[in-house]
């Protein structure tokens, strides 16, 4: 039976950070299925290193940009022009069957049952429900496929300036074909759908299987305190912070760690992480016994922003390796 595959992208550290922390929502909910990544050349090499130990296929693909500055000006997004570097992912012929995931979502429950669906299955978007949201969708890998939508881009362009105005123009039928292809929007639960509908959200929202933190504000975009937990930004996401928590508790715990080893001694900005700068008292550690320190790890209580910082594990492997 051929191979099948979860698809994402990154076409710079920030949303190679958001791959990483979806491979491993992914990898954590115990998936059955292949992971790839498609990469662009603007990923660094410790980033890649990373990707590489968390995905079955890290690919290096062209970076394709709509040039459509006036679509992606109505938007106010700029950025989402490199999103046609997307289309790429129906050159992984050798899989049968993808389902392709944006980097800015996280995986909250197995969501394997996916691969049941047929290509052009995708959640309604919350802002037009006539378009199906390009964050989550199943698709079937081909390069006729794959030619005809260069060509469609090439004839027609994009209504919004991005993949998803290139697809949903491209399988234009989808909101009329066959409702068996509209994914329950638990498979793509957009963020922004709490604030403006939050009633449902809080009827609907705890069987949420796929969360995608749609605009421009993204988990990274945020600075979070690890000894208070909390995610300090955009008064906005203060409103509903646990799914926010969730992103950075992943991130913090089991990828920070990661890219502390490939970048080893080198200082390094992960762009979505800010430690503030210790006093004096805080530098001044109190003496703490062995059993006292193990005890309090035990219990979740590690000090992140002080002796129990990156920082100082980083300089004590440091020690111990040498």
């Amino acid at each position: 039976m051929a191979q099948q595959a979860f698809v994402t992208l990154a076409t710079n550290d920030s949303y190679a950070r958001g791959a990483m922390v979806l491979g491993k929502s992914l990898r954590n909910h115990k998936t059955s299925k292949k992971l790839v990544v498609l990469i662009g050349p603007h990923v660094s090499d410790q980033a890649r290193a990373v990707l590489h130990k968390i995905f079955d296929e890290v690919r290096l693909v062209n970076v394709l940009d709509s040039g459509d500055t006036a679509h992606l000006a109505m938007m106010k997004r700029p950025d989402l022009g490199v999103t046609f570097t997307k289309l790429h992912c129906w050159t992984l012929t050798h899989y049968s069957k993808c389902v392709f995931m944006d980097a800015d979502t996280l995986v909250v429950s197995n969501i394997d049952e996916l691969f049941d669906r047929e290509e052009r299955s995708a959640a309604p978007d919350p802002g037009w429900p006539d378009c199906f949201n390009s964050g989550v969708f199943m698709f079937r890998p081909s390069n006729e496929t794959y030619g005809k939508l260069l060509q469609y881009c090439t004839e027609h362009g994009s209504f919004d300036g991005g993949d998803q105005g290139v697809l949903n123009g491209f399988f234009s039928d989808w909101a009329t074909a066959d409702i068996n292809k509209h994914l329950p929007f638990i498979y793509n639960m957009s963020s922004i759908a709490i604030y403006t509908y939050l009633p449902a959200f809080k009827q609907y929202g705890a069987n949420a299987k796929v969360v995608h933190f749609l605009g421009q504000m993204k988990p990274w975009s945020y600075t979070y305190n690890p000894t208070q937990r909390g995610v300090r930004g955009d008064a906005q996401a203060s409103s509903q912070p646990g799914l926010l928590l969730q992103w950075w508790a992943l991130y913090s715990a089991e990828v920070v760690p990661m890219l502390i080893r490939e970048y080893g001694d080198q200082p390094f900005n992960s762009g979505c992480e800010v430690r503030p700068k210790h006093t004096e008292q805080e530098n001044n550690h109190p003496l703490v016994s062995s059993a006292e320190r193990k005890q309090r790890w035990e219990q979740g209580q590690a000090d992140y922003m002080g002796i129990d910082s990156f920082d100082n594990i980083q300089k004590k492997l440091d020690v111990f390796l040498k």
